[in-house]
């Protein structure tokens, strides 16, 4: 199976913020659309970065205030690992491990065109193990 059968499933809508948004329009983005990553794209639409609720707990032991202010771009992860429609998703599923991160935008040369969170992948994989049992049964009982 390759991420592109999660992306057509799924959809390919992806929530993005400017780089020169503030933290507190980007939480406000994740909280509105009740995600927890936002890509961060530059002024020509490519992938700067991305923030993740993490991300922003981990810069909150400072001052609260500052933070919410400041650019996303200060915060923000901006080595982002990505993929292609064509990566497997055990390929995948070993990127978000090792890394340990949980979202991973898609591109197509420098253009986004989805992103996978691990929610996803399971949701994929449960599917997928629950149409391979009904096929067993069917082989069985015929």
């Amino acid at each position: 199976m390759q991420v592109d059968t999660i992306l057509q499933s799924k959809g390919p809508a992806v929530h993005t913020v400017p780089t020169t948004a503030t933290v507190a329009e980007a939480i406000k983005t994740l909280n509105d659309r009740r995600i927890g990553a936002v890509v961060v794209v530059d002024a020509k639409g490519g992938v700067a970065g991305i923030l993740s609720e993490r991300d922003v707990v981990r810069n909150l032991g400072g001052d609260p205030a500052k933070l919410l202010a400041a650019p996303v771009s200060t915060i923000m992860t901006s080595t982002v690992i990505t993929c292609a429609r064509d990566t497997g998703v055990s390929e995948l599923m070993e990127q978000m491990t090792r890394y340990r991160i949980r979202h991973i935008p898609i591109v197509e040369g420098k253009a986004l065109v989805g992103i996978v969170s691990i929610g996803d992948v399971v949701k994929r994989k449960i599917e997928q193990a629950e149409q391979e049992a009904a096929a067993l049964k069917q082989y069985i009982a015929s």
